[in-house]
């Protein structure tokens, strides 16, 4: 049970879920109907307005209808709460805390310094500078561990308590591959938004990308979008800027003479016939998406920074 806020707000978001639902009919897209969350499903419970259900004191968080339940705060609480809400990933709950910081002026320590970052799957990211990250392939290091789990789950009754338990254990490798993703995205995105004030991706479609059936699994494993929203956050903090720009050309167009060299997907080195310029394709592509970022933006100096 939850009070009558916290149900309000339950009511919401199903009411978007049925206008997005309508919205990608409307549009001929693919609509994929609502799921109805049952108890084993439905893991998240907001109370949308701070003191009205709920209220942290010392150690402790009061729910309304549910009581006192303890709470271990890895951090101080910062500012005005304004929202609360819990939330079930495996079988741990995570209470979520939004708080209203006032107004903040950051200046970024490299206000100058630009980078360009071209995300791909042979290479997670190539820097301008010449950096390239090794990609993870988190799905990948689990998935052996994965698909044993499930075949053991597919295997036991519905209703029986070995099924919890089977279920609960592939919960468990879902949630660490989540994890550790996780985990990536923001030691990486924190180590960009130190170094650089300027940090330009491309605004790849995402969704398009995976109905590729030879590249979805690994694409969706990478998690691009992770890394750059993290990375907005963290650089509008930091005081910084962090932009995408439109992605056509920029793997194709030699960023030594603009002109155009045409090159499959299975190409990695640019050669261009015009100026002689022969790199990795990814990084003359981190190039382009720099100089378009910089143009975007107005600036035109940038100050080298070592990753």
């Amino acid at each position: 049970r939850t009070n009558f806020s916290s149900c309000q707000a339950t009511l919401r978001r199903l009411d978007k879920a049925f206008k997005a639902f309508f919205r990608r009919t409307k549009a001929g897209e693919d609509p994929g109907y609502p799921r109805f969350k049952g108890p084993d499903r439905f893991d998240t419970v907001e109370y949308p307005s701070y003191c009205d259900g709920c209220k942290i004191t010392d150690n402790r968080v009061y729910f309304q209808h549910i009581g006192n339940v303890r709470i271990l705060l890895h951090r101080p609480i910062e500012g005005t709460i304004k929202t609360l809400s819990f939330s079930r990933r495996a079988d741990d709950w995570f209470l979520i805390v939004s708080c209203d910081l006032g107004p903040v002026t950051m200046r970024h320590q490299a206000p100058a310094a630009a980078v360009g970052i071209d995300v791909g799957l042979t290479h997670f990211a190539t820097l301008s500078t010449g950096e390239q990250v090794a990609n993870p392939r988190f799905f990948r290091r689990d998935h052996q561990a994965l698909v044993k789990a499930q075949r053991r789950l597919a295997k036991e009754a519905k209703g029986t308590p070995e099924r919890t338990a089977r279920k609960r254990v592939v919960r468990r490798i879902y949630e660490r591959i989540a994890n550790r993703r996780s985990d990536f995205a923001h030691k990486l995105s924190r180590r960009l938004t130190s170094l650089f004030g300027v940090i330009v991706f491309e605004d790849l479609a995402i969704k398009q990308m995976i109905k590729n059936p030879h590249l979805a699994k690994s694409i969706a494993d990478a998690a691009w979008n992770q890394l750059i929203s993290y990375t907005q956050y963290k650089a509008e903090g930091a005081g910084g800027v962090c932009v995408q720009i439109d992605p056509r050309g920029t793997s194709q167009r030699c960023s030594s003479c603009s002109v155009v060299v045409q090159k499959d997907l299975s190409v990695r080195v640019h050669q261009c016939p015009s100026c002689g310029l022969e790199i990795d394709r990814d990084l003359n592509a981190a190039y382009n998406i720099l100089a378009l970022g910089l143009q975007r933006i107005g600036t035109q100096s940038v100050e080298a920074a070592s990753f």
